[in-house]
């Protein structure tokens, strides 16, 4: 099931995280911080982010508050503009003019951000190892062929929504790029094999890639990741439908250490997928199988069996597997660290078989449906049927 967080899909798995917030963020719900920040004036807004509040969703900050902010917190490292809508490329010449330190910067929604920008980060921010431009639908190969000429040291990319770039983007990250350790490419729809194997053999400590939504995309990339990437923990293919268990059965077979996967609507993944992460991938502990609806009930049962069953393996998520039924259930009873398992749309999925999987994981949260019950016919045959979950108007 795809998940939203703060009103946008986001990727399932992320490398890195914000844990960096003062005590005020822990303390405070987020909508009352905005509302605070959109009282504060110049002065006291940059002394706020100089102490690591950041700047995230203040739909009022503009340029002109943005340029002073940089003239006076020179030494700024981490810059979250998450939603700050009303910034452009003005900001970016601001932040590499006075912000040479810079290392974390995030633009994501930022939409009137262009090229410009990242051709400013690029000669002034030379230190910049993480950079988030998410949904920045302006930003064209062009724009990532200037950052990468001065940012080589980038660790974190995430483009996802960036619906102009085409494989030659992926090309000059690939050749400039060799410390990436986390792309996001989510909705990326031009990427295609040849970009993403660029990026492959050129980014040989890549560890988490989001290529979701990219259907262009072929058992290729999945055998260019195997040769390529070994240290490959998280990887999501979400909506890649050209992706088969031959191109899985290469992965497995060398990423070992895979974690997160994220396969929902693999349409063409089979039995054999299970049986290679179960063999291979023995720290896997989230998987989501969701609308893969060749999987039966004995690929579930080599998981179950698997070397991440017993102590690792978290979340398995099955919506929309016709083919699932309770003994799925009874193969997963022995997985200790299971939290969650998503089973709508499951049919053969029943009450009575989540019940007997709860006897042996009592903390285990099922999400499940069941469709309600149709009444009987009245005893006269001549009253109308309806399922109770129908309106009667």
């Amino acid at each position: 099931m795809r998940r939203e967080m703060n009103g946008v899909t986001k990727g399932r798995f992320e490398m890195f995280s914000n844990n960096d917030e003062v005590l005020i963020n822990k303390k405070l719900p987020k909508e009352l911080l905005l509302r605070i920040f959109s009282f504060l004036d110049v002065v006291t807004l940059y002394v706020a982010c100089a102490r690591g509040q950041g700047l995230r969703g203040c739909l009022g900050v503009g340029d002109n508050a943005l340029r002073t902010f940089a003239q006076n917190c020179r030494n700024i490292e981490v810059l979250n503009l998450n939603g700050c809508t009303k910034i452009t490329d003005t900001t970016s010449s601001s932040l590499s003019k006075f912000c040479c330190k810079l290392r974390h910067l995030d633009l994501a929604s930022c939409t009137s951000i262009t090229n410009l920008s990242l051709k400013a980060l690029s000669e002034g921010c030379p230190l910049l190892e993480q950079l988030n431009i998410s949904w920045c639908d302006q930003i064209s190969k062009d724009g990532i062929q200037a950052l990468v000429k001065g940012c080589g040291g980038l660790r974190f990319l995430s483009l996802k929504g960036c619906t102009q770039l085409e494989d030659e983007a992926l090309k000059y990250i690939g050749s400039h790029c060799p410390e990436l350790v986390t792309l996001n490419l989510q909705a990326c729809s031009q990427i295609t094999d040849d970009g993403l194997i660029t990026i492959c053999r050129g980014c040989h400590k890549l560890q988490s890639l989001c290529a979701s939504g990219c259907s262009n995309i072929t058992d290729s990339i999945l055998n260019a990741l195997g040769q390529n990437c070994p240290r490959l923990r998280i990887l999501e293919v979400a909506r890649c439908s050209q992706l088969t268990d031959l191109g899985f059965t290469t992965l497995a077979k060398n990423c070992h250490e895979l974690e997160k996967m994220d396969l929902e609507e693999c349409v063409q993944i089979t039995d054999s997928t299970l049986i290679q992460l179960s063999i291979h991938c023995p720290r896997l502990q989230v998987l989501s199988l969701s609308h893969c609806e060749l999987i039966t009930d004995d690929g579930i049962r080599h998981l179950g069996n698997g070397a991440c069953a017993h102590d690792r393996l978290e979340v398995i998520e099955l919506d929309n597997c016709p083919l699932i039924t309770d003994a799925s259930l009874e193969h997963l009873k022995s997985c200790q660290s299971l939290e969650r398992i998503e089973l709508y749309d499951c049919q053969q999925i029943t009450r009575a078989g989540i019940k007997r999987l709860r006897t042996h994981l009592p903390n285990i949260k099922v999400h499940a449906y069941f469709a309600p019950v149709t009444p009987p016919p009245s005893v006269g045959g001549s009253r109308q049927r309806f399922c109770r979950c129908c309106a009667i108007l």
